[in-house]
């Protein structure tokens, strides 16, 4: 591993737990026994290391849900409740201690920088784009008003989740996000009810 994607990984657990504006330059510098010197030569700034972070963590968001997951050649009704396991199977595997990054660094970061806010939009809009598909291919909506109607219920199942996962961290217990994505399940079960009876 070069020196480069070691400070980025190594921020980004840091990150992850302690958030952006709590991890020191110095605390980077000490995980990878780096010098400030070398540091400056890959980095102009600590900025410029936390924009590189959030790459770091959608490249893995991308190629292991969004491909991954709702990108297979599965049906969708399979894909959208591996979609649920996978968040849920994630976070456990990190004792539910630190959250979603995207979301920590949403609320920690979006009022105050443009470039971090702008950066972690794109990572939800690409969420609910990649969810809508799924939901289009279960409920294959009729018009305009039908199809509006599926894009919403993307962007709100990933406001769902988001919230499941403050929760989760906040009460450090995994079933909090657990419940949430059951009611998930159960809420577009209960969707498509009412669509197929329309």
């Amino acid at each position: 591993m070069n020196k480069k994607r070691e400070m980025i990984e190594a921020a980004a657990v840091l990150i992850r737990s302690k958030g952006y504006e709590n991890t020191k330059l110095s605390d980077i510098l000490e995980a990878t026994d780096t010098g400030k010197g070398q540091f400056y030569y890959y980095f102009a700034s600590k900025r410029e290391l936390g924009l590189a972070v959030l790459d770091y963590n959608y490249e893995y968001f991308h190629r292991n849900l969004l491909l991954g997951v709702l990108g297979s050649g599965k049906a969708p009704e399979v894909k959208f409740d591996e979609m649920l396991k996978w968040v849920v199977s994630f976070h456990g595997s990190m004792q539910a201690k630190s959250g979603c990054i995207f979301g920590n660094l949403t609320l920690e970061m979006s009022e105050h920088d443009e470039a971090f806010r702008a950066k972690l939009t794109e990572v939800f809009e690409a969420w609910s784009e990649n969810l809508r598909r799924v939901l289009d291919e279960m409920f294959e909506p009729r018009g305009t008003a039908e199809a509006e109607e599926v894009n919403r219920l993307a962007g709100s199942i990933v406001g769902m989740i988001e919230g499941g996962i403050l929760l989760m961290k906040s009460r450090q217990d995994i079933a909090a996000l657990r419940d949430v994505t059951d009611w998930i399940r159960f809420l577009v079960a209960s969707y498509a009810s009412g669509h197929r009876a329309g």
